[in-house]
């Protein structure tokens, strides 16, 4: 953690619902005039495409039916955590970009499945903002959760995050439900090894629970919407938060806990910008001061 140069770390598995949050966000820094340099948790994969199917089969062949982008050893996550120590120290590192289609390579100049070569964030950056896999993990060796000031867990109910995500990689990715569906078996050793301990990590969760049936994700016809969904928000340390203002302001929510409101899925939104809107102002202004 660092006075000087924070680090808002947002994480979650494929289909959680990131890029929401991240979007969100994105409104708080433009709105505020704050310049905020992003990473996104794909750029450290430690393998591109080609090679990732090389090694998945590879692995399989030695019996591994667990090995996925979710798995520690499918990641580099010890450069990960060397630029969130280095913009800690100095507001500045490396990143790179994983370029998922034939848009992004139009931008990059690098084809699909590809990565860019490292390069610098740019300079004279408020904050950090990561979104992705990894931005809690504390594992061996690894200790990526410590370098964030800041740090959200996006974590729908199970059945809602496989929904999302069959319908999602079906749409964008042209994937059948069996091929997602292999996808998700193969990645539930890690997701339980390696994602869902990071939120323990987590200052702040945010988990969509479905208030229509979705016993089924794998058959399911649509996603559900934000109107047919509560979202539980948990502050992992509750001093300081103003639970009265934020019922008061959130129409329709409630207190589950003591450190827990339940708000309706339409309010997400608002819910985080009048959460996270101070949070970020109090992380800047005592950046600035340092």
């Amino acid at each position: 953690m660092s006075k000087k140069h924070p680090i808002i770390s947002v994480t979650g598995s494929s289909g959680a619902g990131t890029t929401t949050v991240k979007s969100t966000f994105d409104q708080i820094f433009r709105r505020e005039g704050i310049k905020a340099v992003s990473i996104e948790g794909d750029a450290f994969h430690r393998y591109n495409r080609a090679d990732m199917k090389t090694e998945l089969a590879a692995r399989k062949a030695a019996g591994d039916e667990t090995f996925s982008h979710f798995s520690f050893d499918a990641n580099v996550l010890d450069e990960l955590e060397n630029v969130f120590r280095s913009y800690g120290a100095t507001g500045t590192g490396k990143t790179r970009h994983y370029v998922h289609d034939d848009e992004e390579a139009a931008t990059w100049g690098v084809a699909p499945g590809e990565f860019t070569d490292w390069h610098e964030l740019e300079t004279g950056s408020d904050l950090l903002f990561y979104e992705g896999l990894h931005g809690a993990v504390v594992s061996d060796g690894i200790n990526v959760a410590r370098h964030a000031d800041l740090k959200i867990g996006v974590v729908p109910v199970i059945n809602l995050e496989w929904t999302q995500k069959i319908h999602r990689d079906k749409a964008s990715r042209g994937y059948s439900t069996e091929a997602v569906t292999d996808t998700i078996l193969r990645r539930m050793h890690a997701y339980v090894h390696c994602i869902c301990p990071q939120f323990v990590e987590t200052d702040v969760n945010f988990q969509r629970v479905p208030v229509v049936d979705t016993s089924n994700p794998f058959c399911a016809r649509w996603i559900p919407t934000a109107d047919e969904s509560l979202v539980v928000i948990r502050f992992k340390n509750p001093r300081g938060i103003d639970f009265p203002y934020l019922t008061s302001m959130i129409q329709g929510s409630w207190m589950s806990r003591a450190n827990s409101i339940v708000i309706p899925g339409g309010k997400l939104d608002l819910a985080m910008q009048l959460i996270f809107t101070p949070m970020v102002h109090r992380l800047v202004a005592e950046s600035r001061k340092a």
